[in-house]
């Protein structure tokens, strides 16, 4: 740093950077923790959470020090030039890590509710390996022309860490931001759709099965003195269909429109109807259930607050390098890099908030949250 420059100290953002680190890594290793320890957290879509959770702990241990630093000196740049080009290749991989992931997890939900019976719930299979592996080699090859030299332009300003070339600023932006966010909330708008779809579809053979449950005991009293009445129907038969919400279908006391023979099953209650064991796992695999539609439903949080906080980024960034002549203060651009970094400590808490798994294992190291998170 030249020795006529003159550096003042921004202390305000040493404080809030070093809290932000401190609650980024606390909050994403209980996640990593939470998946690791706790069978009921153990699936599919909470290992994509964990590589998730795994680019902001890389993010916070890697990338925030350094940008922490040079905010604390008010944009100065003071280090060498080298360690500049280390940290925005890891600044642009591990964010583009970070959508990646998201958008592998919207394609992967997007197969569970599509393809129900090729998917597996309870174990990471090839198809999920392959997504995993490519966030992570796809986010490696958007960020390595900085590893390649790309930043190396002449008269380049030493006081100063940013991406020099406007061009590859456009193209990591399209490729970070711009192409995988509509194809992920065009993924979540078709899974909702097949929810909706699973939901209505549930409906109707609960209705095909109480009308042949109320035909079925009108038959036996019919046949039966008075003295000996049938049994009462289950709970679900006396409500009336409108009335009844999807978390009091899964309860074990209501029939399952999705088993073989609704009718069998609500005249045996014992169990003695039986039919062929793969036929009874198929459908159980197919079968959408309570906990799994509660994590679908967390994930569109985590995806609108991850474009609240990164899209002014990318959008104030693309800008800057289309537009030369346009003048971007300092400041929107320091607070356009901080919101996206604030994002890294927010999914934490929206799992917490909005997951009660993640809240129960939570609560273990923090016995002062309060019950309504």
């Amino acid at each position: 740093m030249p020795a006529n420059l003159t550096t003042n100290y921004n202390f305000p953002a040493l404080i809030f950077g070093v809290l932000l680190i401190i609650i980024i890594i606390c909050g994403n290793v209980l996640v990593c923790l939470s998946v690791y320890t706790e069978k009921a957290l153990k699936t599919t879509t909470n290992y994509f959470i964990v590589s998730l959770a795994v680019a902001d702990l890389f993010l916070a241990v890697l990338v925030l020090p350094l940008f922490v630093y040079a905010e604390f000196q008010d944009g100065v740049w003071s280090l060498n030039m080298t360690v500049c080009d280390g940290l925005m290749t890891m600044d642009v991989m591990l964010c583009t890590a970070s959508i990646f992931n998201l958008c592998a997890i919207s394609i992967d939900r997007f197969i569970a509710v599509s393809v129900p019976f090729n998917y597996n719930r309870k174990h990471v299979d090839q198809r999920q390996i392959v997504l995993l592996s490519a966030t992570w080699i796809l986010a490696l090859a958007v960020a390595s022309p900085v590893m390649f030299g790309i930043n190396n332009v002449p008269n380049r300003d030493h006081s100063e860490c940013k991406l020099e070339d406007n061009n590859y600023v456009v193209y990591s932006s399209v490729c970070s931001f711009f192409v995988p966010c509509p194809i992920m909330l065009l993924l979540y708008c078709g899974m909702f759709r097949g929810l909706r779809n699973w939901e209505a579809a549930r409906k109707t053979k609960l209705r095909s099965s109480m009308q042949a449950c109320r035909k079925l005991q009108e038959a036996t009293a019919s046949l039966q003195p008075l003295s000996n009445l049938p049994p009462p129907l289950p709970p679900v038969i006396e409500k009336d269909l409108s009335d009844i919400t999807l978390e009091e279908l899964d309860h074990d006391h209501y029939p399952d429109p999705d088993s073989p023979d609704p009718v069998s099953m609500l005249a045996y209650p014992a169990g003695s109807y039986n039919k062929d064991q793969n036929q009874n796992r198929q459908r159980k695999r197919a079968k959408i259930n309570r906990r799994e539609r509660k994590a679908m439903r967390v994930l569109p949080v985590v995806v609108g607050v991850f474009l609240f906080c990164w899209t002014p980024f990318f959008v104030v960034h693309t800008m800057r390098a289309l537009c030369e002549d346009c003048d971007i203060p300092s400041s929107v651009t320091s607070i356009v890099t901080w919101l996206g970094y604030v994002n890294s400590a927010l999914n934490p808490i929206i799992y917490t908030v909005f997951n009660t798994e993640f809240r129960k294992f939570f609560r273990k190291f923090l016995p002062t949250l309060p019950n309504c998170c």
